[in-house]
């Protein structure tokens, strides 16, 4: 989810407790509209990130937000597990380990729970990746585990540390930094590591995250060029980071990647989520023609995406809190 799909939702649901946030999550109702479940799971975020001024709500948060694992969405679940890795708190670390190794959980939400112990820098952690690198059936999470892995191991290293970042426009936890500002490099040669498929893919994620915070035409199509790759987990990276940047030169692009037809149901999602952010006109039929489409995931992305683009193109656009 973009920067600034994920601020749309952590606009203030007035007047709830955390005990209303969660039934709202959780659909208690039975009745709630997916973009507010939405809300309520990034207002719940917000006081779970609030571990080291107000720790007992911050564990409630947490544990509520929990709770929507047992939900059928695989979309909300997806973004439950990304959102307990953005929080920075530890006390989400077990309940990830759980999601990982649920053989029930959908692929999608098991990799977003390997990702999210990763933006943890969970060490703990480390172990139960290492035997998912190697053993587990499905390429998506065989690969997240080595993101995962990798992303923990610099980021507890004296030489990650070292190296000189660039200021980053963004604020979630990558899967990967970007690569070093020290090593003076072009666009071109990013390009080439990105889609060098014999480099770590540890390595190529972080040119990829250079690619995106570079952020301008000639940085987006290099990324593109990353569409045509065998993975549907690194293909579904890059359309993610095109909601982030929001450069609509790639509508194109993530247009024909969501009509894929054949294609990984998380990447046709990240397409539609990407396209929901930039909200250009073009997006808006397009968008609606996969109202009914035949993956669920991509079906209540769209949803999701039609809600963030009557945001970004409203100003009067309000939201009740059930």
């Amino acid at each position: 989810m973009s920067t600034n799909f994920e601020k749309h939702f952590e606009e203030n649901v007035d007047n709830c407790s955390l005990e209303q946030l969660r039934d709202i999550l959780i659909n208690k109702s039975g009745t709630t509209k997916l973009a507010n479940r939405f809300r309520a799971l990034f207002n719940l975020k917000g006081v779970a990130e609030e571990f080291a001024s107000n720790p007992e709500d911050a564990r409630k948060a947490t544990e509520y937000i929990n709770e929507c694992f047992a939900d059928e969405s695989e979309l909300l679940k997806h973004e439950v597990a990304y959102v307990l890795g953005q929080t920075k708190n530890m006390v989400g670390a077990p309940l990830l380990r759980k999601v990982l190794e649920d053989q029930n959980q959908q692929c999608m939400v098991r990799h977003e729970a390997a990702e999210a112990l990763g933006a943890l820098g969970d060490l703990d952690s480390l172990p139960m990746l290492e035997t998912y690198f190697k053993e587990d059936p499905l390429l998506e999470i065989r690969q997240t585990c080595e993101l995962a892995i990798g992303r923990i191991k610099w980021q507890t290293s004296e030489s990650g540390k070292k190296e000189n970042l660039q200021d980053s426009l963004y604020s979630s936890i990558d899967p990967a930094p970007p690569l070093t500002l020290d090593i003076n490099i072009k666009v071109e040669e990013l390009k080439q590591i990105l889609n060098d498929q014999e480099k770590p893919l540890f390595e190529r994620y972080r040119a990829m995250f250079r690619l995106r915070d570079i952020g301008n035409d000639e940085a987006c199509m290099a990324l593109a060029s990353g569409f045509d790759d065998p993975s549907a987990l690194f293909k579904h990276e890059i359309a993610y980071v095109f909601g982030q940047v929001g450069n609509a030169i790639v509508v194109p692009k993530l247009i024909e990647v969501l009509n894929r037809e054949n294609e990984a149901p998380m990447v046709r999602h990240e397409a539609a989520e990407a396209l929901g952010s930039i909200a250009t006109d073009d997006v808006l039929p397009i968008l609606k023609g996969h109202l009914n489409d035949k993956d669920d995931v991509v079906r209540e992305s769209a949803i999701v995406a039609l809600d963030m683009y009557e945001y970004e193109n409203s100003n009067e656009l309000e939201y009740a809190p059930s």
